[in-house]
């Protein structure tokens, strides 16, 4: 597999309480903070109820992202497609496309909360289907094909084409994947990437290893070609200097999310209240990597294991998403982005091969080379009589220097500051 790139995907899922206003602002403030780190995706979803997910429209959150980011990539994780007709999806796309100086990554999906569906009045058994239809017709669209007409139960087009076509040439797009095969099969279909959702339950997790199957059969099927490069995998970790401080900063915060949004609020199918902190964490991040659970909760280490295990799992992805939470505070979330931008991607990348060959190679030789060093220094030295009689003179001071060490009040790094007597 070529390197794998990192992201996040911000839901999100914020806690009720704090000002609609400022998570909103802290959200775009993540936004900079990934983008100066260096990672490379950024996606945000659409939700209309639930209280935590509380952004009703991706394009005009990245909108605003783009113009206090610079490199980062930002993508619509997802549009409901059965909630929009394709031709404002797609008119919306183009736009944040331009404004974003071709950054837009296309993600759609069929709607993810039961409670958006009831509210506009959709049936949740018609979500995957229009989801399909609208996908076809957008992907028409956005490459600019010649005008054409399409009726279906819920929206119509008459001779449709866009006025403005994307900046990229090739916008990235990608459709949801959860537990089942739907969303898988319906990459495969438009050879487009996939995003697995789920992979932040063990549930996910032990799904993943047959997801990909689904989008190459699907693909074959229909002439098309999928690139597990174009996989994009999510991970939960909140990341640490020790496992230790990473549990106490993040443990109460995991309990909130699982027991007021995913068992109080969502009443996620086998979900169920823990009152018990520690035994929560036993269930869902099991201690760190070696214990195999769902979320990362430890050190760069562990985060680094984690995704390579997970990555002989599936048999290879393109892209790891880091799930964007509250389980920490502000301070610790943002430390945590950082250590693994410093630690995590590089040790995944092979980036730091060469420099740890170096570093083996001089301690390998490093007598050989010093003595050589040394002598060619001593033999110039040597060579000239006032540098031989200067080096005789710094010989003596340091000699004397060494023997009053312990009157010297002079702070030495690693020594403290010696006392007198």
């Amino acid at each position: 597999m070529a390197r794998i790139k990192f992201g996040t995907f911000l839901a999100p899922h914020h806690p009720i309480g704090e000002s609609p206003t400022q998570q909103f602002r802290r959200d775009l403030e993540l936004a900079t903070h990934l983008d100066r780190l260096g990672y490379e995706e950024f996606w945000v979803g659409e939700h209309h109820s639930t209280g935590w997910e509380m952004i009703a429209s991706p394009e005009m959150f990245l909108a605003s992202a783009a113009m206090v980011t610079h490199r980062i990539k930002l993508g619509t994780g997802v549009v409901s497609l059965p909630y929009h007709h394709p031709f404002n999806v797609a008119q919306r796309m183009v736009q944040l496309d331009h404004i974003s100086g071709g950054r837009a990554m296309f993600g759609s999906g069929p709607g993810a909360l039961p409670s958006d569906a009831r509210t506009l009045s959709i049936d949740p058994m018609t979500q995957r289907d229009r989801q399909d239809e609208a996908l076809g017709v957008i992907i028409r669209l956005l490459r600019g094909d010649e005008r054409f007409s399409h009726d279906s139960e819920w929206f119509t087009l008459r001779e449709a084409a866009l006025q403005i076509l994307p900046l990229q040439d090739d916008m990235a797009m990608t459709t949801a994947s959860s537990i089942s095969p739907s969303g898988m099969t319906l990459a495969g279909k438009y050879g487009i990437g996939a995003l697995s959702i789920a992979s932040t339950s063990s549930e996910g997790i032990q799904a993943l290893p047959t997801q990909w199957a689904f989008a190459e059969t699907a693909a074959a099927k229909h002439g098309q070609v999928v690139d597990r490069k174009n996989w994009r995998v999510m991970m939960a970790w909140h990341i640490a200097e020790t496992r230790e401080q990473a549990k106490a900063e993040a443990m109460l915060g995991l309990q909130k999310w699982h027991n007021e949004y995913n068992v109080k609020v969502l009443g996620r199918p086998g979900a169920q209240w823990v009152d018990d902190p520690e035994e929560l964490y036993a269930q869902v991040a099991q201690g760190g990597a070696e214990g195999g659970g769902a979320a990362v909760i430890g050190t760069p280490d562990d985060l680094v294991e984690a995704i390579l295990n997970l990555q002989e799992l599936t048999g290879g992805f393109g892209v790891v998403l880091g799930f964007s939470h509250d389980w920490a505070n502000v301070e610790a979330t943002r430390r945590s982005w950082d250590l693994v931008a410093r630690y995590v991607v590089p040790a995944v990348n092979g980036q730091l091969r060469a420099q740890i060959a170096s570093a083996d190679y001089v301690a390998a030789n490093k007598t050989e080379l010093m003595a050589g060093a040394t002598a060619a220094v001593m033999s110039k030295i040597m060579g000239d009589e006032s540098a031989a009689a200067a080096m005789a003179t710094t010989m003596q001071q340091m000699a004397a220097r060494m023997a009053n060490q312990e009157n010297d009040p002079v702070f030495r790094p690693g020594g403290g500051l010696p006392t007198a007597g």
